[in-house]
């Protein structure tokens, strides 16, 4: 399956702008046959603590509708960032569609309480997968990247992770690395897009990539493209795992011990 992989400039806080900068990447994948195209967090608005001017209603959303209509006349999947207002409760969501269809719907786990998102955003309780042609896909939301556990919870059922961000140049060392060390981890492919320019005074820089199950980089380092482009396969996933049966030696009864509140009463002593 060919995933594109976006390098959007976001407008702050302008969904038609940023509506039109969409249709222009999505005429550019469908021209490269890009299958599954996936844009950064919060596609329409930047990360943005604005949440009633960037939350919307599921039932009534024009976003999730733009979405859906682009999904259909381009005939590709498309993964993006949406904000959710669920009864004056915010999420901040990963959601897929295919076809018109929402195949994924995800709300990030961890709300970026350094950026103080944990007071205007509802963390998220559930790990979800979905299949789409035959590729079995998990995904998550920025700061997610530094929690390898969901990661791990979803691993063996997935052949391909994306994540989606909003990170800033200031700190785009970490996420290279760790979108690395969750490829190896899992030894699965993991494709991360984000955003690129300035919002809210921060900086972003050309940072997508990917990287296949046993941690190569995929995607030319520092490309100021607009879409990048990867194929995945998941027999390279299948084969990685069989030749290299790491993931098969995991002790998760006793991990499970190690985060019982028995194990956390005793200060670290000489």
């Amino acid at each position: 399956m060919k995933v594109g992989l976006t390098q959007m400039d976001i407008v702050w806080e302008n969904k038609a702008k940023n509506m039109v900068k969409v249709t222009k990447l999505m005429e550019q994948a469908k021209q490269q046959d890009v299958e599954l195209l996936v844009f950064p967090e919060m596609t329409l608005t930047g990360f943005t603590m604005n949440t009633a001017f960037a939350g919307e209603e599921m039932l009534f959303s024009e976003t999730l509708q733009f979405f859906k209509d682009c999904s259909r006349k381009y005939e590709m999947a498309v993964a993006f960032g949406f904000v959710e207002d669920f009864g004056e409760e915010y999420y901040n969501k990963l959601m897929i569609v295919s076809k018109g269809r929402i195949i994924y719907d995800y709300d990030k786990i961890h709300p970026f309480n350094y950026g103080e998102e944990g007071k205007h955003y509802i963390g998220g309780h559930e790990v979800k997968t979905t299949n789409l042609q035959d590729v079995c896909l998990s995904g998550f939301v920025c700061y997610d990247l530094r929690f390898p556990e969901i990661f791990q919870a979803v691993a063996d059922q997935t052949d391909v992770i994306l994540v989606i961000a909003n990170w800033p140049k200031e700190r785009v060392l970490h996420w290279e690395t760790l979108l690395r060390a969750r490829a190896i981890e899992n030894q699965c492919y993991v494709v991360g897009v984000n955003r690129v320019g300035r919002g809210n005074g921060l900086e972003y820089v050309e940072s997508s990539m990917a990287f296949d199950p046993l941690g190569e980089r995929m995607t030319k380092a520092h490309s100021k493209a607009e879409l990048l482009t990867i194929d995945v396969d998941p027999d390279v996933v299948h084969e990685v795992r069989r030749q290299y049966p790491f993931r098969e030696d995991r002790k998760m009864d006793l991990y499970e011990t190690f985060y019982s509140p028995k194990n956390n009463q005793h200060p670290c002593t000489a």
